[in-house]
């Protein structure tokens, strides 16, 4: 129950490491191999598209991002996806009453998505307002708004 972040090149390293072609396919079934080859790590292969999967579930958070990447905004991603996994350990440990069964390996592959898409979304707002000067520090600001946006607020929840 790893995640792995891989930009672009990072990712194309891996592949190569494993064997597997990142030209053969599209890239959301060469993500999904990559997973595989790894015994089912999580990954998010990030780029203009991020693609998602643990060779059982593969997504696409295609949510629109800032147009500047700065060193950094990894740190976003990750603050985004340790939230959301304590989040899935409570549901899994049922803190809660649920009906829902998703399997762990589904929720691990929501969770990705959900850390994606707030990074996205921070990296979004943040550009729009600092434009080319935005620096990674600029998304910590925006990352309660943009949970709101792509998550909802926890206490309209009916849970």
């Amino acid at each position: 129950e790893c995640i792995l972040t891989p930009n672009v090149v990072e990712f194309g390293r891996l592949a190569n490491a494993q064997g597997v072609d990142v030209q053969a396919e599209d890239p959301a079934q060469v993500c999904s191999k990559l997973a595989k080859a790894f015994g089912g790590v999580t990954i998010i292969q990030k780029g203009n598209k991020d693609y998602i999967s643990n060779g059982e579930h593969t997504l696409v958070s295609e949510g629109e991002g800032g147009l500047k990447r700065s060193g950094g905004q990894g740190d976003t991603l990750t603050g985004s996806l340790a939230t959301l996994l304590a989040y899935r350990k409570a549901y899994l440990d049922r803190i809660w009453e649920h009906d829902n069964d998703m399997s762990p390996s589904e929720l691990l592959a929501l969770v990705a998505y959900g850390g994606s898409a707030i990074t996205r979304e921070c990296s979004r707002i943040a550009f729009k307002e600092k434009g080319r000067s935005l620096q990674a520090g600029d998304l910590t600001e925006h990352v309660h708004t943009a949970f709101l946006n792509v998550i909802g607020d926890p206490s309209e929840s009916k849970l």
